[in-house]
Formats: C-alpha cells, sequence, structure tokens
C-alpha cells in the first residue's frame, strides 16, 4: 500500500510498510482490540456528540520508542492545563467522521497544536472510538510513525502551554505509575513522567496500548494521586 496524504483535501492512507519491528504489537493491538476492551465510555447510539481525532504519534528518540505529547494552556475551557495527544474537533474539509476524517483532523490538528509536518508521519492504524462524557467529544485515536521527524513546539500558547515526548520506557516504569482519585470517586490510570501528570482519557488510552502491545509492567495500583476539584 502507498502512504499518500494531503491534510487539507487530498487521499489519506494508512499503511504498515516499513514500520519498525518494536511497533508490531502496537499493529496487532489495534487490529484485535475491542471497543470495551478500550473504555467503558463508547460513543452514544443515537449518533450525537462532537466528532474528534487525536493523533497517537510513536517516534524513535535517544532512548528509544517516545510518544509525542502537549501540555493544553491552563486558561481553555475543556481540560485545561492537562496533557494529551495534539488533536481536536473534525471540520467539514476534513471529510467523512466515519471515513478518512479523522485521519486528515489528525493530522491537521497535530501540525497546527504543534507546528508538526505532516508529510513525516506514517499513519498505520485506528482504534475504536470512545468517548469523553464532560465534554461529549467522540475520539477516534489514530496511530501514527514519525518516519522523518521535524521540529514541533508550542504554535499557539493560547491553546498549547509545551510540546514534548516521553520514552515508552519511562511509561512502563512502575515507578512512574499510579491511580487517580477525582473528587467524583472516578479512579483511573496516571503516569507521572516529564514534570507532568498524565490522567484522564490520555492516560486510559496510554495504559490500554501498553497493555494490549504487551509492554505493561507490573504496578502497585494502590499509589494514588489526587487530583485537584478544579480538574
Amino acid at each position: 500500500m502507498t502512504y499518500t496524504h494531503d491534510t487539507h483535501r487530498g487521499l489519506v492512507t494508512l499503511s504498515k510498510e516499513g514500520l519498525p519491528l518494536w511497533l508490531d504489537p502496537v499493529v496487532r493491538a489495534a487490529e484485535t482490540v475491542e471497543p470495551l476492551q478500550l473504555s467503558r465510555f463508547l460513543p452514544p447510539e443515537n449518533g450525537s456528540g462532537r466528532q474528534s481525532a487525536v493523533l497517537i504519534l510513536f517516534g524513535e528518540g535517544e532512548r528509544g520508542p517516545e510518544l509525542l505529547l502537549m501540555e493544553r494552556a491552563g486558561s481553555l475551557r475543556s481540560h485545561a492545563g492537562q496533557p494529551s495527544f495534539p488533536g481536536g474537533a473534525l471540520d467539514p474539509e476534513d471529510g467523512d467522521p466515519h471515513g478518512d476524517g479523522p485521519l486528515r483532523a489528525a493530522l491537521r490538528e497535530a501540525e497546527e497544536e504543534t507546528g508538526l509536518d505532516p508529510a513525516g508521519v506514517q499513519l498505520f492504524g485506528v482504534l475504536p472510538a470512545l468517548y469523553i462524557p464532560v465534554s461529549g467529544f467522540v475520539v477516534t485515536p489514530v496511530l501514527g510513525w514519525w518516519r522523518e521527524p521535524s521540529p514541533v513546539g508550542v504554535v499557539d500558547p493560547n491553546e498549547t502551554a509545551r510540546v514534548f515526548t516521553v520514552p515508552v520506557a519511562d511509561l512502563t516504569d512502575p515507578a512512574n505509575r499510579a491511580t487517580t482519585v477525582h473528587p467524583s470517586g472516578h479512579r483511573g490510570p496516571a503516569f507521572l513522567v516529564e514534570s507532568a501528570l498524565v490522567w484522564g482519557f490520555t492516560a486510559g488510552v496510554i495504559d490500554r496500548l501498553l497493555h494490549f502491545a504487551g509492554w505493561e509492567r507490573p504496578w502497585d495500583r494502590e499509589k494514588q494521586v489526587p487530583l485537584d476539584w478544579r480538574s
């Protein structure tokens, strides 16, 4: 399969050609995982919810495989200050929400938020769409390989506080893992990496990816990190 894309109007395709061998478990997980294995929050059956997409971008850093994350600006109305994958709502020009729309949206949003060059990204998989009840977003996680890395950084300080990469080795390190406890009582996985607390939707997806890729290491699920009431 040939990989081609134009983030604004052209064809966007998935390709597994030439991926590094260490990504094989992620490819297999994406092909076999069921929606309820990722989250109990699934898109409403009535079709409501705002269609959106995130880019889960794997790269090769100085310490091996890594993921690209960003920290949302503290002034935002939704998920302020939270580390997240690049992403956002689909625009009409992105196309079919149930076709290649999420692929185009994930690349477009990543370019707008981090300045990365989409031409260097090879999309290789899509996870089942999930739901974020607090914001009403239906989120399609799109998997990518940073085949040709490009410089990244904050494009709009009003939206993004910082852009950073996290080694997968740090995400799998049991010392960096914890369980967050929200004031509502909801508990979820969390990662203490790169001077950040990664929690919520993003941490949940990372947690499940590590698990189904076979990368997860035993960690202390009783280690808790309380979340501020504003979260």
